[in-house]
């Protein structure tokens, strides 16, 4: 489960192209851009393999409810 969830604009004067993100899951640090068609950018830490495709799903349901709602 996804804590700590946190979203910034990557441009202020514009909702898109895309946010900056950061999370905790594991108990590790995650940082990325979200881009606005759910891909993800992940930054310096790639999350493992097996988790990689439910981590992504977590991340669009926060991004939908965050920026979309």
């Amino acid at each position: 489960m996804i804590s700590h969830f946190s979203w910034k604009p990557l441009f202020q004067k514009e909702k898109l192209p895309g946010w900056t993100i950061s999370f905790y899951y594991k108990g590790t640090h995650y940082e990325g851009i979200y881009h606005k068609n759910g891909e993800i950018e992940w930054g310096g830490l790639y999350p493992a393999r097996a988790d990689e495709p439910a981590l992504k799903n977590e991340v669009h349901e926060l991004m939908l409810f965050h920026i979309y709602d």
